[in-house]
This record gives C-alpha cells, sequence and structure tokens, in this order.
C-alpha cells in the first residue's frame, strides 16, 4: 500500500485531480466569480488532504520488519488527519469565504470520484 506512493502513480492520480479541479472551477467562473473561488474551495477540500496524507506517507518506511500494528496506527493517523484536514478547508470555505454549496459539492464529489477512477486509468 505504501509502496505505491513512493513512485510516480500517486503523483500522476494528484496531477489528475488537480487538472480536474482547476477545469471545474474555471467552468464555474464562466457563471460568477464567487462560484468559481467555491468550485476552488471544493476542489481543494478533497485534493489537499490527498496531498497531506502522500506526504506524511512519505515519512513512513514500511520495512519488511515493521510490525503490523505500527503500520495500522498510522494508516489510521494518516487517515484521521485526511478527515481533519477536510473539515477545516470546508469550515473555512463556509465560514470565512461564504461559498455557494453547489459549486463546492459539484467539484468535491467530481474530484472524489477521479480520486476513485484514476488507479485504473493510471494502472493501464
Amino acid at each position: 500500500m505504501f509502496v505505491s506512493l513512493y513512485g510516480s502513480n500517486a503523483t500522476k492520480q494528484l496531477s489528475i485531480q488537480l487538472i480536474t479541479f482547476v477545469i471545474l472551477s474555471g467552468a464555474f467562473c464562466a457563471n460568477s466569480i464567487e462560484w468559481g473561488a467555491s468550485a476552488l474551495a471544493g476542489g481543494l477540500a478533497c485534493w489537499l488532504p490527498n496531498i497531506v496524507f502522500m506526504l506524511l506517507s512519505r515519512f513512513q518506511k514500511a520495512k519488511e520488519e515493521d510490525e503490523p500494528i505500527r503500520i495500522a496506527w498510522f494508516f489510521a493517523l494518516g487517515a484521521g488527519l485526511k478527515v481533519v484536514t477536510t473539515i477545516t478547508v470546508l469550515v473555512v470555505a463556509f465560514g470565512v469565504f461564504k461559498a455557494s454549496l453547489t459549486p463546492l459539492g459539484l467539484t468535491y464529489l467530481a474530484v472524489l470520484i477521479v480520486q476513485i477512477v484514476a488507479p485504473a486509468v493510471v494502472k493501464r
């Protein structure tokens, strides 16, 4: 699991996610700047936690002699950090910037779907 994060597959997947929410933000900017900024915040709410998890996983040197419990705790810590990062970005987007729900939600879901589909596409 951690080995795939070291290769170029993770950077390709993150690049595809970045391209997705930048294009959607540009498309929502055609409606208004507020919608474009809201879409950008929605994309960041899904993409930024993945970046944090990837950077955190690079510090974890998974070796064969590591005990599985340590690796499981590290994975749980990374997943928890992803949740906290997502909630923080969404609170800032809604609370501080008064983001619109429609573009933010649609962009968040689009990047989330790309996150699920991209491994199958990149692996080919």
